[in-house]
């Protein structure tokens, strides 16, 4: 790096305290540089200690961690030598976050618009006036529809890739010298991450603005970063050129995170039997939300969706953000009554509700969620998490509800002590890997799989995906997986429905889906995926069809 850097990490070393009570070390000497106007990515798996490092700039640690030594420099900042009070009002003008969560960012109960410029009064930035005036620039600038009036919303009020963007906006406002972005696009859809990232790079270059792009996913960080850092243990692994990484890696790890994030070989996992009963039928299936009028809801979510699963096969469902995937799945697992429309599960009729349902139906059909920790009790340790269902569905107590406990820990593949920690002790995979053994302790005979690996970076969703087959051949399971990530549902999938506005628009073989897709809709999510290439986005946004494609959907 010829020209002095806008930031500087030198040595930096973390620390934090064990359950036992240890300190371990946890960043291990690690040093990089962000140039005037960079965006450099640190990437690694859960653990590596990409976000840690990110926090640390900021000047900032999670709670049990402290920097230990080192030296990090923002412009003229020297961050680690900061008191309190500095560091307070560094925050905001030098520096500024986006979280990978933006709805856990914005306060339910405020408008978006105030929370937007609160940063700008904290700090006696400017008039408020002035900051409305700019956060409505940012928002125009960030490609938000009505930019002059969506301010004046709640949070609940505008989709998640918006809610995204408008925390750019949070973030920007301050004029910060750093942007720290926090796998901003993980939980998005294909079509969506495309805006939000677009936005992100466009504003990002004309304000000439440093960044540091923490990411698993290697496809997007080839969109918006100059350089890339590779992490592992705490540790650099290797650092370069965002080409020179993707195509020419030096290290091994590298190497390895590389083909995680390529596709894997489609293998069916059941053989369809021309007269085998299905294990879930779903006819003509409406659902919604809201108050009812004449017996409908008011919004009104799915429309007429009918498809079949067999046993031992596994299903896809994908779409982007509102297309009703989610909502499907809520209604097959009985949370949301369907308004019209039935559902048959070993040949029998499923009652509408949770209420209406039979213990032995409830058993039978367990939903795994998205997200690990809004999932799991924060007051209860996993072993009280798992011995609940054993007891209800099974009656299980005292020395044999632990030790099947154990058992449900080593389907998947977590050590049998775990079981006395809290879900906040845990990593992501980790979390999600107990809410599988949740759904495995009714003994059901299909999940419901709802974005299970959307939030988990590509080593760790692999691994899960891996467990669910290997789960899958040993339990005889079948899997309804809820996705807007094509690739994993061609993983493991089976079949594939597409959801467009609340109705399936195909239906294809997995295996075909790429290839033969016909619906415009599906062809627009497959020409979506980010590729592993530093011209992707470049390219789509310069193809006239794929805009056109874009504005219509």
């Amino acid at each position: 790096m010829t020209e002095k850097p806008h930031v500087s990490v030198k040595d930096l070393h973390v620390n934090a305290r064990t359950d036992s009570g240890r300190m371990v070390e946890i960043i291990k000497g690690v040093s990089f540089d962000v140039a005037p106007g960079e965006m450099v990515a640190l990437i690694g798996e859960s653990g590596s200690g990409k976000t840690t490092i990110a926090l640390s700039l900021m000047g900032h640690t999670r709670t049990g961690c402290h920097i230990a030594s080192g030296d990090i420099r923002v412009g003229d900042n020297a961050v680690t030598s900061m008191t309190s009070r500095q560091l307070a009002a560094f925050r905001g003008t030098g520096v500024a976050y986006v979280p990978q969560s933006a709805a856990a960012a914005f306060n339910p109960s405020k408008r978006i618009i105030d929370q937007v410029i609160e940063i700008t009064v904290i700090h006696h930035l400017m008039s408020r006036s002035k900051a409305e005036t700019k956060a409505v620039e940012l928002f125009r600038a960030l490609g938000l529809p009505n930019p002059e009036t969506i301010g004046k919303r709640y949070p609940h009020q505008v989709s998640g890739g918006q809610l995204q963007r408008l925390s750019a906006a949070m973030a920007l406002i301050g004029d910060p010298e750093l942007v720290i972005f926090d796998e901003p696009t993980t939980a998005l859809d294909v079509t969506t991450q495309i805006e939000v990232l677009r936005a992100f790079k466009s504003v990002m270059a004309k304000k000439g603005i440093s960044g540091v792009y923490v990411s698993h996913d290697l496809a997007v960080v080839a969109q918006v970063a100059n350089r890339i850092v590779v992490l592992r243990g705490g540790e650099v692994q290797e650092e370069g050129d965002v080409d020179q990484i993707l195509n020419e890696p030096a290290h091994d790890y590298t190497k390895d995170l590389l083909n995680a994030f390529k596709p894997a070989t489609h293998v069916a996992q059941g053989q369809r039997e021309a007269d085998a009963e299905p294990l879930l039928e779903v006819h003509e299936l409406y659902a919604g939300y809201g108050p009812t009028k004449d017996g409908e809801p008011v919004a009104k979510v799915l429309k007429d969706v009918s498809f079949k699963l067999e046993r031992g096969r596994n299903l896809g469902v994908i779409g982007e953000s509102g297309s009703g995937k989610s909502t499907l799945a809520r209604a097959v697992a009985g949370i949301l009554k369907p308004y019209r429309g039935y559902a048959l599960f070993n040949g029998k009729e499923l009652g509408a509700g949770i209420k209406d349902r039979t213990k032995e139906q409830l058993q039978k059909n367990q939903i795994v969620f998205q997200l690990a920790d809004t999932a799991l009790n924060p007051a209860h340790s996993i072993e009280s998490i798992l011995a609940r269902p054993l007891a209800f569905y099974h009656g299980l107590r005292g020395a044999k509800k632990e030790r099947r406990v154990i058992e449900l820990l080593d389907m998947v593949r977590l050590p049998a002590n775990i079981r006395h920690r809290l879900p906040e002790e845990l990593s992501g995979g980790q979390k999600q890997r107990i809410n599988l053994a949740r759904a495995l302790a009714a003994e059901p005979e299909l999940i419901l799989c709802d974005e299970i690996t959307s939030a988990l970076d590509t080593v760790v969703a692999a691994a899960i995906l891996d467990l669910l087959k290997e789960l899958q051949r040993e339990l005889s399971l079948s899997y309804m997986f809820i996705s807007h990530d094509l690739s994993t549902v061609e993983a493991i999938c089976d079949d594939v429905l597409v959801m467009l506005q609340g109705e399936v628009v195909e239906a294809l073989p997995a295996s075909e889906m790429s290839q033969k897709a016909q619906h415009p809709y599906s062809k627009l999510l497959i020409s979506s995926i980010p590729k592993l290439d530093t011209g992707w986005l470049d390219r789509v946004d310069a193809d006239p069809v794929f805009a056109a494609q874009m504005a219509d959907r």
